[in-house]
């Protein structure tokens, strides 16, 4: 008789566990009761702990008394807390583009959620600039995405699938011969042509595609930025190593992610050449990239660590000074969050509405 049961009890198990999906009913009712006591919230996205631990640490960073501390889901702490009175919910993504957009795109999922603030510590590719200052891009581009091209062929040469739409040559390509260090010659890995990204918005039709490579922040939040332009920020490190000046809060044209670690100097002077970057990292544009699709605004503050590269009167001791540029970016986006009150309407999370 236990027998004849036991198909029907495996059964009953499947559909709950298919009704439940991945997410437990346990989660999901954890995840409403925070969108109904705290949201809207301003996300914020953080990669690494060395650039989050400021953060917890920081009197300016106060515990919300409706809801937890933290909720874990899906391998992700998502922590509640206030900033200068703006309820805020913190998610660190972990190193790349693929953490970055995966851990974006949960936090809008699970989350009503009224803007995105990202922040964290990137190398420079403008000489203009020194380690230390803090730079608040307007556009974000994902610039590893390629079409490598074989041996033989050049800028004239059609690049598999472009006429289908899938590729292109209109963003230029980086050429190898020419970084040769005896001079321009041929070489077989020949050139590489960047590529923009496929879209979906939620503004537009399911499996129709768009394409987008410059991502712009929101407007308003990079015209709010301009307040912190006059910001202090400290210039020694310790008692005995100090930065050659105080550094500064600048907006810039343009940032550069890529799944890279950028330690070469021939490809930062092509970078900014090419594209005129500022700040170069592995996970802004993901961000950038995810929210634009969702139509929620967002800012990235990157405090510069290094030139990338080297070749700058400091050497290029990205670790040296690596505490006091994630703490300039941190100071900065503490400062910032508290000038999004009252302004954006919330982004309607899909747990909102289950």
């Amino acid at each position: 008789m236990a027998m004849r049961w036991w198909p029907v009890l495996v059964a009953a198990a499947m559909m709950a566990t298919a009704a439940e999906g991945f997410i437990s009913a346990k989660t999901w009712s954890a995840v409403r009761r925070a969108n109904d006591r705290g949201g809207p919230f301003v996300g914020l996205v953080v990669p690494n702990a060395y650039e989050m631990d400021p953060v917890l640490n920081s009197p300016s960073f106060t515990p919300t008394p409706t809801l937890p501390s933290y909720l874990d889901i899906q391998g992700r702490r998502f922590r509640f807390g206030a900033i200068g009175g703006q309820n805020v919910v913190m998610v660190m993504t972990g190193l790349s583009m693929l953490n970055a957009g995966l851990t974006t795109q949960l936090l809008l999922s699970l989350f009503r959620v009224k803007g995105i603030v990202h922040w964290g510590i990137a190398g420079n590719a403008d000489e203009g600039l020194q380690i230390g200052d803090v730079t608040i891009p307007e556009h974000w581009a994902h610039l590893s995405l390629w079409n490598w091209q074989r041996y033989g062929d050049g800028p004239e040469n059609e690049l598999p699938l472009e006429a289908a739409g899938d590729y292109t040559r209109d963003l230029g390509f980086l050429n190898f011969s020419d970084y040769t260090a005896a001079g321009p010659s041929p070489n077989e890995l020949n050139s590489i042509w960047f590529q923009p990204e496929e879209i979906f918005p939620v503004s537009g039709t399911p499996e129709q595609r768009q394409h987008a490579f410059w991502v712009p922040v929101s407007s308003r939040y990079f015209s709010l930025a301009e307040k912190l332009e006059g910001m202090e920020l400290p210039a020694c490190v310790n008692a005995t190593t100090c930065l050659p000046r105080a550094p500064r809060v600048t907006r810039v044209r343009r940032g550069c992610s890529a799944n890279v670690f950028l330690d070469n100097a021939a490809y930062r002077q092509f970078l900014r050449a090419k594209f005129g970057c500022t700040p170069v990292e592995m996970e802004s544009a993901a961000v950038a990239l995810v929210a634009h699709q969702h139509a929620v605004p967002f800012l990235t503050i990157r405090s510069l660590s290094d030139l990338a590269g080297g070749g700058s009167s400091l050497g290029n001791e990205a670790g040296e000074f690596l505490a006091i540029a994630a703490q300039n970016a941190v100071d900065v986006m503490l400062n910032f969050v508290p000038l999004l009150a009252d302004g954006g309407a919330a982004h309607d999370a899909v747990a909102a509405d289950m």
